[in-house]
């Protein structure tokens, strides 16, 4: 099913999506891969003021290439979601709604977006000239000196994704494989 969403998300909106639903998010999100997490993950830890409020906010794992002249960001292709797992619960229980990248999730991040009724989206690897077509402006916010780890605000327009692992643990990943399994050939 095709879905138009807005972020920061709105709880209602999570709930309704389903895995393998197509959704095009429109509105603020942030990017930030392994080193922002880490720094923002220590932050937490030590009870630190950290750059961003998470609260129903979407963090897409991806580090734009430069932008071309004319344009507010490079490629923008997401990155392995796993190499964010260790992060990943601790986010969400403080108010992190929904993350956009590529790949499998760990369990505990699986349970992590049950238990605060997030949502996991898939944005296609390898498309990240398309992607960044959909965003409209770029400003990083924080950790400059990351480089392309910086994290990012970002303004999206109709950003395409799928949902992988829905609010109630639903994971396409799974169910795609079972449902192949049962094809008779």
């Amino acid at each position: 099913m095709e879905k138009y969403i807005n972020a920061p998300l709105k709880d209602e909106e999570i709930k309704d999506l389903k895995a393998g639903d197509y959704v095009y998010i429109s509105g603020t999100i942030y990017t930030a891969r392994d080193a922002a997490h880490k720094r923002i993950y220590e932050s937490m830890l030590a009870n630190e003021e950290f750059p961003l409020d998470l609260n129903h906010n979407v963090i897409y794992y991806m580090g734009p290439s430069p932008a071309r002249e004319g344009h507010p960001i490079g490629s923008a292709g997401p990155t392995t979601s796993s190499r964010m797992d260790k992060y990943a619960p601790l986010l969400m229980d403080s108010g992190l709604k929904g993350m956009i990248g590529k790949g499998k999730r760990s369990q505990e991040v699986i349970d992590a977006i049950v238990k605060n009724g997030a949502v996991y989206f898939a944005a296609v690897g390898g498309a990240g000239a398309i992607l960044s077509k959909q965003i409209k402006k770029a400003e990083v916010i924080a950790y400059d000196d990351l480089g392309t780890e910086a994290i990012r605000k970002l303004e999206v327009e109709n950003l395409p994704a799928i949902v992988v692992i829905d609010s109630t643990g639903n994971n396409l990943y799974e169910t795609v494989v079972k449902d192949y399994r049962t094809i008779e050939i």
